[in-house]
């Protein structure tokens, strides 16, 4: 074997670890989780970013209107539920592919140590929520 069929072999086993690693995340995307509650639920992906004024969280909700969802921070910990329901207008069509998941979601993100203000903000941006999280003092 040569050097450039030993490169070679290293690009594609690389390529394939890849390959694998994305689709375990695929399949990680939108997870089934326990709850405390007796309905099954999900769980969103979600980034938490910090600036020097604020914490800001982004939680992939496609379909999910902001006004409904459940926003609050217990022990360090902000918590994050609601429920996501296929508009009227599609609940009698025949379903080809149903990827994004429906009903009831929580999700629990440790927020970095400090303290923050009381009010919570939350938007909806690009179908992510937007949470803003101001730092106090």
């Amino acid at each position: 074997m040569s050097i450039r069929d030993d490169s070679d072999a290293s690009m594609w086993a690389e390529a394939c670890d890849m390959l694998n690693r994305a689709e375990r995340l695929h399949r990680q995307f939108f997870v089934p989780q326990r709850s405390p509650s007796p309905l099954p639920v999900w769980q969103a992906p979600a980034d938490v970013l910090e600036t020097e004024r604020e914490v800001l969280i982004l939680v992939a909700l496609p379909g999910v209107d902001p006004a409904t969802v459940e926003a609050v921070i217990q022990d360090g910990v902000l918590h994050v539920a609601g429920l996501r329901l296929l508009p009227p207008e599609l609940r009698f069509a025949a379903i080809h592919r149903l990827e994004l998941p429906q009903g009831r979601f929580e999700r629990q993100l440790p927020l970095p140590p400090g303290r923050y203000s009381t009010g919570i903000r939350h938007s909806l941006v690009n179908g992510c929520l937007l949470v803003r999280l101001e730092k106090a003092g």
